[in-house]
């Protein structure tokens, strides 16, 4: 919880020193959207699962065509058709897992086109996992079987269409790739795969 309040006081802090600067350097966005989470060893994928993006960012340029984006994003991953496995030896299949995350990206952003307004952005990020279940039910604490912390790295390519002077819709397309291990104890590791549809306004 200390780690997750320190991230939201960080971000805090980057969107009032964003704000003291010009306006026409940095932008701020809020975004919603859909994604498609599994998981995955590398050779294995599982089958994926929808889940929920939520989100804040702001763009702070730097240069002409280039910005750093920083968010705070609430973001479901998992995956379906899983298996829970019991100190007894039994197994359950065809459960859908859902982690529920709280993830920082800090992304540089290309900005192209004869207006800008196609960007480009990739970088790290780093997730604090929040909650965690399992569809059968059957576990009293699901969060318990996955690790707290998941990083990796992100690439996403959208567009803007001005709303007026000030503000402007956006449609974004992107991923996460992760790289650290999700599932505890889990040999070889199973890394978080996320492909995500977000639209949001600009200003």
């Amino acid at each position: 919880m200390k780690k997750i309040l320190f991230v939201a006081i960080l971000i805090i802090a980057s969107f009032q020193l964003a704000n003291a600067q010009s306006r026409r350097n940095t932008e701020f966005s809020a975004r919603i959207g859909i994604n498609g989470s599994q998981i995955s060893d590398g050779s294995y994928n599982s089958d994926a699962v929808a889940g929920l993006n939520l989100g804040i960012a702001v763009d702070q340029y730097f240069a002409r065509d280039w910005s750093i984006n920083v968010g705070l994003n609430y973001q479901q991953k998992g995956w379906a058709n899983g298996s829970l496995y019991y100190d007894d030896g039994t197994q359950l299949d065809g459960i859908d897992f859902k982690l529920h995350y709280l993830t920082v990206p800090v992304l540089a952003s290309w900005h192209f086109g004869y207006t800008r307004n196609w960007y480009v952005n990739f970088g790290p990020y780093i997730g604090f996992l929040v909650g965690a279940s399992e569809s059968s039910n059957t576990v009293f604490d699901a969060k318990s079987d996955f690790n707290t912390v998941d990083a990796g790295i992100a690439a996403n390519i959208g567009v803007k269409i001005p709303i007026n002077r000030q503000s402007n819709f956006f449609i974004e397309f992107g991923g996460q790739g992760g790289l650290a291990n999700a599932v505890k104890y889990a040999n070889p590791s199973l890394q978080n795969i996320t492909t995500s549809l977000n639209v949001g306004i600009g200003f």
